[in-house]
């Protein structure tokens, strides 16, 4: 399991080591602020969604 975690990330930095050539650090930290921004936004609505799901996985682990 470690192997593999090792490896898939060995894999991103090679990935974002090759792409990062092209994007600067300005439009990383805008993509971040704007991901940010959209979860404090709509915070609310991802808590009830997170609930909901876990509620209906405990349904459905009481049913089985």
């Amino acid at each position: 399991m470690q192997e593999r975690i090792r490896d898939m990330t060995n894999k991103f930095r090679r990935f974002m080591s090759a792409e990062a050539s092209g994007i600067g650090v300005v439009e990383i930290i805008l993509i971040i602020v704007v991901l940010i921004g959209l979860v404090i936004i709509f915070r609310d609505n991802i808590q009830e969604v997170i609930q909901t799901l876990f509620d209906r996985i405990g349904e459905a682990i009481t049913e089985v």
